[in-house]
């Protein structure tokens, strides 16, 4: 098929990293000495935080809070001294954390770390600080800090719990796990790309099973994927996911863990660039839109690309807009998947139908005017609308309709619901790009709609829903 009908699949490279504002790196405090000038509370919790590192915490304050003292009773590792900071007391010191309000205090503190080579940090003062304490995430050994440098540590908190949401408590053990087995895979004498090969067989095994605490069977079947001529079949994988309305925060947490655990991602037209965003950087990105009266790749296409990259061994994520198993042809990938002996798994997303009804605050079902729920599309093969739906079901009052891509053919498939029998001034709203930032409806009736929603120019993505349950909405364009 030539170039000027057909769409061939877009590979799209991950961009070099931007300009950095400051180096991330985690120091091995054990056995090493740090020092603390103050004894806030803020003082306390730094020290908490050195002592947790195996560091020798020596704080040094004329006034010590009740947290401190109950510091120093729960662990050895951190000493308080009831007299000022002297220059002797940086002497072999890693670290130095001060805590002080005034200028001349932060100076003369700085002074005595830089003439020991000692770097510091004052707590709450990012700028006269040579390094910052991250907000943390721990699964110890697996432990993530982030850092706004100093912008905004409020955000950096509320960032932490939102990954806290994503990953799995049970990700500590893996990684003890991988502590633990190194000395074991670096004792077999394995070139670069042989342990590369089992690293990457243990990160797959430790995200598809997160909250499965592993044993010597995982690292018998890590080291047996050395000896296949094939990835390990466990690791040879495509999942159908769900890409969601637009809205990256309306992703599931399954997916987000598959598309960080993916090599290859295929992606739709209408998947919203932050969900591809969610891949992991070293992520393949394809995309293979289908768009509708344009130039898009064709089915077959797709499921050769499926099929190539599983059959290599890699792990795919099939983005499709919405959920996979609504309107997303995934029929056709799943049998010619199976055909191939591909295992492939399914994540749901939610529908655009869900997103739109949450965007209007409005309830698809009701006790008396909407007892149940149809979901339709109103485009053919021949991009006309389909002779063979069951309009007696389509023009029952009872029922809500949710019309997927029927941009194109609303007049026609409002003509023919007013001709069944339904009430051509029953409620009836369009809604465009459903949960994303140009979000558009468009209030109408059924027989009123499709001008209205020409003369607002509206576009596809659209969705159409039309039902009693809708009555007394207003437009918002």
């Amino acid at each position: 098929m030539s170039e000027d009908i057909a769409r061939r699949p877009d590979k799209l490279t991950s961009a070099g990293l931007d300009e950095l504002s400051v180096l991330p790196v985690f120091f091995k405090l054990a056995g090493k000495s740090v020092v603390i000038a103050g004894g806030s509370d803020a003082a306390a919790w730094k020290a908490e935080l050195l002592a947790a590192s195996g560091a020798q915490t020596y704080v040094f304050a004329t006034n010590v809070s009740d947290k401190l003292k109950e510091l120093t009773r729960r662990t050895g590792l951190v000493h308080i001294e009831h007299r000022q900071l002297q220059v002797r007391d940086f002497e072999g010191a890693a670290l130095a954390i001060g805590d002080f309000e005034t200028v001349e205090e932060i100076d003369a503190f700085r002074q005595m770390a830089r003439k020991a080579g000692v770097i510091c940090n004052i707590i709450d003062k990012p700028k006269q600080s040579d390094f910052q304490f991250g907000s943390l995430i721990e699964r110890s050994p697996l432990v993530i800090a982030i850092s706004t440098d100093g912008a905004a540590p409020v955000f950096g908190q509320a960032l932490r719990i939102w990954i806290e949401t994503l990953l799995p408590d049970g990700l500590r053990h893996w990684a003890k796990a991988a502590k633990s087995w190194r000395p074991k895979i670096t004792a077999l004498n394995l070139d670069f790309h042989a342990r590369r090969k089992v690293w990457e067989i243990f990160a797959r095994r430790a995200l598809s099973h997160p909250e499965k605490k592993p044993d010597e069977s995982d690292l018998e079947a890590m080291l047996a994927g050395l000896h296949q001529s094939n990835a390990d079949k466990n690791t040879t994988h495509v999942a159908l996911v769900g890409a969601g309305p637009g809205d990256p925060e309306l992703l599931t947490l399954k997916a987000v863990r598959a598309l960080q655990s993916a090599d290859v991602v295929l992606f739709d037209d209408l998947v919203a660039p932050g969900v591809i965003n969610m891949a992991r950087r070293e992520a393949q990105r394809i995309s293979v839109g289908k768009r509708g009266y344009k130039p898009s790749c064709t089915q077959e296409d797709i499921i050769s690309l499926l099929i190539e990259h599983a059959q290599a061994g890699r792990r795919i994520v099939r983005l499709k807009g919405g959920d996979p198993l609504i309107f997303g042809r995934a029929g056709e990938e799943i049998e010619a998947l199976h055909r191939a002996g591909i295992p492939v798994e399914i994540i749901p997303g939610v529908t655009s139908a869900s997103a739109a009804a949450a965007s209007l605050k409005r309830s698809l079902t009701e006790r008396e005017t909407a007892r149940r729920v149809q979901m339709i599309t109103a485009h053919a093969r021949n991009g006309q609308l389909p002779d063979d739906l069951d309009w007696r079901a389509l023009a029952d009052p009872k029922a809500t309709t949710i019309v997927y891509m029927g941009v194109r053919t609303l007049q026609a498939l409002a003509n023919r619901l007013c001709a069944e029998g339904l009430d051509p001034n029953t409620p009836a709203i369009i809604i465009e790009r459903a949960s994303w930032p140009n979000e558009r409806h468009l209030t109408s009736t059924i027989s009123k709609l499709p001008q209205a929603a020409e003369a607002a120019a509206i576009q596809a993505p659209a969705l159409v829903i039309i039902g009693q349950a809708l009555r007394d909405h207003k437009s918002e364009l």
